[in-house]
């Protein structure tokens, strides 16, 4: 493995595991939903909707990550695990355990995240909160 692509996995997985950390974020990093077509762009903006995401909508972590790295871009394969409770895709909070399959392409330079693209089945969660 070459050290380009070592660098990338670490920084992909310093990123995803715990707290998300900011510091391999570009300053002017870009996470794109691909469902909805929302952007967020800067490290507080990101910071904001990952909030939203883990703390608000849901209670929940990754579980089961894979990651597959290339010299610039990292695939993250897991599964968003957590209790629904809060709003989340015009559904109020329903208390419900979900299992959502989840893929993040990262694009990376060096070891530093520049964009993510975000693959959250919605459909999935929607079933299971019936």
């Amino acid at each position: 493995m070459s050290d380009v692509i070592a660098r990338n996995l670490d920084a992909v997985r310093r990123y995803t595991e715990g707290d998300h950390d900011p510091s391999v974020l570009a300053p002017d990093a870009t996470f794109t939903d691909v469902t909805t077509g929302e952007r967020w762009t800067g490290v507080e903006a990101i910071g904001r909707m990952l909030d939203g995401m883990y703390r608000i909508a849901f209670d929940a972590r990754v579980e089961g990550a894979r990651l597959i790295g290339g010299e610039d871009a990292v695939v993250l394969e897991a599964m968003f695990v957590g209790r629904h409770v809060g709003a989340y895709a015009d559904v109020a909070a329903t208390g419900r355990e979900v299992r959502v399959p989840l893929v993040v392409v990262y694009d990376l330079t060096e070891g530093i995240i520049r964009a993510a693209r975000v693959h959250f089945d919605v459909a999935s969660f929607l079933r299971q909160v019936g």
